[in-house]
């Protein structure tokens, strides 16, 4: 488990550093790393970023099963291009028959806790339960939520994982231009149907 003063450390020390150094460091630190994604917006730069350093890492991919028909397609293309070692996650009932039984609840409803715990949770923690990572990179970036404002490039996930933001810093603009310089795509049509507004955790990092 690292320590506090190990997390503080390494903020400190790589706050200024290249994604690709960040990502470097990680790995240094355990090879036995995921990486995650729910192919939303400027995922592709994390994704192509951990590749370049390791080709054949697990790509953890949680599928709630009501991604918009532009994201699976920017999915299966990220996916082609990149050569990702993918493992789906998905829920345990489709969501065909969830409609019929629940739909999508509003955040408010008394439903929604359950509904979150079967499209997201549950499939990621069977995901990390499988893979056991040591280290998990993520594209959560400072701005987002009052939570990932807190957190930092380097933190330690519920369950002790390490987990790794190299673009924590990193803006829009910024990704942006990251995007373009490596020729990577980009697809903003996406909805997290657990999310009401995008500045609200999910569950999986809170």
């Amino acid at each position: 488990m690292i320590t506090e003063d190990t997390l503080q450390e390494l903020n400190n020390l790589y706050k200024d550093a290249k994604p690709s150094e960040i990502i470097k460091k990680a790995l240094e630190l355990s090879e036995e790393a995921v990486v995650t994604t729910n192919f939303r917006p400027y995922e592709a730069a994390i994704l192509h970023a951990v590749n370049q350093e390791a080709s054949s890492i697990p790509v953890v991919w949680c599928d709630t099963g009501y991604n918009t028909p532009q994201t699976y397609r920017h999915a299966e293309q990220l996916i082609k291009d990149l050569q990702l070692n993918v493992f789906l996650y998905v829920p345990k009932q489709t969501a065909a028959h969830r409609d019929v039984v629940m739909g999508i609840p509003s955040v408010d409803a008394p439903e929604h806790a359950l509904f979150t715990e079967q499209v997201k949770l549950e499939p990621f923690r069977r995901a990390m339960e499988e893979h056991k990572p040591k280290v998990w990179f993520t594209n959560l970036r400072q701005g987002q939520t009052a939570f990932r404002d807190s957190i930092g490039i380097f933190s330690v996930s519920k369950d002790g994982v390490l987990k790794v933001s190299p673009f924590y810093y990193w803006s829009d603009a910024d990704l942006d231009t990251y995007l373009q310089d490596h020729n990577l795509p980009n697809e903003f049509k996406y909805f997290d149907p657990t999310k009401a507004l995008a500045n609200r955790e999910c569950g999986l990092h809170a």
